[in-house]
């Protein structure tokens, strides 16, 4: 039975682990959650919440990692009825030191948000950073790599598109993929799953508590307040989103 691998390149806060939701519900579908945050851990020397159990749960050597991406599917998946094989990706997750031929393999798909949202967030969490730690260059430069070898842009969807109408914005990148549409992306039980990686007990308390795609009333955009010190990496990312936006999926407005 052949499997269609599909790579979601996302950064953080945004909807992956939502959408990673709506993939596992499919009964076509298994999914794998940031298979290489064990390698960006290890090599980078951060400390997150329970980062020697994430190293602890997964292969650290990149190398390794996109080999199973390739060749291999999860230990969750229902192997009689698995045809699409999902991956959540972070970008940030992207280091120096990788190669990227591996991506040639996969169905490689992006998710993007304002980074003007990204950015205020994150910065509530961690007020020191680096671009590169949303994973905005990173984004750009592998979308730049795929649409190259394509001859074509690859698929983008952005959250604000796919929270205001999510069936449209997923039917449309299904068939932009080349799979037929499931209504079961659209709603999910709540809970954990076994395919969450062992972080989610720290992030995943809202995506647990949801049953599907939901829409927010999100402060205008004008009134997203930065630290002055973050205004000139947001001018950088909003460069990089007004690229990768100009191929979002779906007709909702933005912002």
């Amino acid at each position: 039975m052949q499997t269609l691998r599909l790579a979601m390149w996302s950064g953080p806060r945004n909807i992956s682990t939502a959408l990673m939701r709506a993939f596992e519900n499919r009964a076509d579908c298994a999914v794998v959650d940031e298979p290489f945050y064990g390698y960006y851990l290890q090599a980078t020397g951060l400390d997150h919440p329970a980062g020697e159990a994430v190293k602890a749960s997964m292969s650290c050597d990149w190398r390794e990692v996109a080999r199973q991406l390739c060749e291999e599917l999860p230990a969750t998946a229902d192997r009689d009825r698995c045809t699409l094989f999902y991956q959540k990706h972070m970008t940030q997750h992207i280091l120096p030191a990788m190669g990227m031929a591996w991506t040639d393999g996969l169905v490689n798909c992006f998710l993007i948000r304002q980074p003007r949202r990204i950015i205020a967030s994150y910065a509530r969490v961690r007020p020191e950073f680096a671009l590169e730690e949303l994973g905005f260059v990173q984004q750009w430069e592998l979308f730049q790599r795929v649409a190259d070898r394509l001859g074509a842009a690859p698929p983008v969807i952005d959250s604000a598109a796919t929270l205001a109408d999510p069936e449209g914005v997923l039917r449309a990148l299904c068939e932009r993929v080349g799979i037929p549409f499931s209504a079961a992306m659209l709603s999910w039980p709540a809970g954990s799953r076994d395919s969450d990686g062992v972080w989610a007990p720290h992030w995943y308390a809202a995506v647990e508590a949801s049953t599907g795609f939901q829409a927010v009333n999100e402060q205008p955009l004008a009134e997203v307040a930065l630290p002055p010190q973050c205004e000139a990496m947001c001018e950088q990312a909003e460069a990089i989103y007004a690229r990768l936006s100009a191929h979002a999926l779906g007709s909702a407005a933005r912002g």
